[in-house]
């Protein structure tokens, strides 16, 4: 019996020798969109991006992590490279508040209790719930193409996918930081007003664009963060 508790103790132990740590920090960078509205350029931040993040590393191999960003979505015809775009000469801004929660992974080992210099490339995908405007063309814009203003229709709450790519190194023993680029599909195709039907079936004949798509929005940014805790496992690295 003795030599069970102790076998079932270092199994414990065991499975625990990796320190677990937490990091905390401020995320600042740029957004932009990609739908039926403006340029159609994949990374092409032209607002302002800000938040933070929490990561819980559980491993030298992956980390939970949790965000809170917000950023203001702006698109306009005029800057499309397309040139019936151009002649049409819609226009929409729409802010949006997004928390995230999913896996980061690493391709190297990340371990920030090693007294050594880390670095690595990362992928991170969770699942977003984000709050934003539903949009729709003003009355007048039915009658009078040249009336092509987009007026706010309803708040728009949506789950997103993130598919983000990302690179993080340590600066000192408590500090590190990352930049990351990072797309995000919606399941909503009316952060641009292209998609009224969503707000009101009788609507349908108003959609524009490719109703076939659905919008996406893209976070490119840096972000720095503090590290603390060095777990409760049996076995300590230190």
């Amino acid at each position: 019996m003795r030599y069970f508790v102790v076998m079932v103790i270092v199994a414990l132990c065991g499975s625990r020798t990796y320190s677990q740590n937490f990091e905390v920090g401020p995320f600042i960078g740029g957004a932009n969109y990609i739908g039926d509205v403006g340029n159609t350029t994949y990374i092409n931040p032209n607002t302002p991006l800000f938040g933070g993040l929490v990561k819980w590393n559980r491993s030298d191999r992956h980390s939970f992590r949790f965000s809170l960003l917000y950023a203001q979505l702006e698109a306009d015809d005029a800057r499309s490279n397309e040139g019936r775009r151009q002649q049409r000469g819609y226009s929409f801004s729409n802010s949006i508040a997004e928390a995230s929660l999913g896996l980061e992974f690493t391709f190297w080992e990340w371990d920030l209790h090693a007294n050594t210099y880390q670095s690595t490339p990362y992928l991170y995908t969770g699942i977003n719930y984000y709050f934003a405007k539903h949009f729709m063309l003003n009355n007048e814009a039915y009658t009078n193409p040249a009336a092509n203003e987009l007026q706010e229709a309803g708040n728009n709450w949506e789950f997103s996918l993130p598919i983000v790519m990302g690179y993080k190194q340590t600066l000192t023993t408590f500090l590190s930081a990352g930049m990351e680029i990072g797309a995000r599909y919606t399941f909503t195709d009316n952060l641009d007003g292209s998609h009224p039907s969503e707000v009101e079936g009788d609507f349908q004949p108003y959609d524009f664009g490719n109703r076939n798509t659905t919008d996406w929005y893209v976070f490119t940014g840096i972000y720095f963060t503090f590290n603390f805790g060095r777990g409760s496992g049996c076995f300590n690295k230190y």
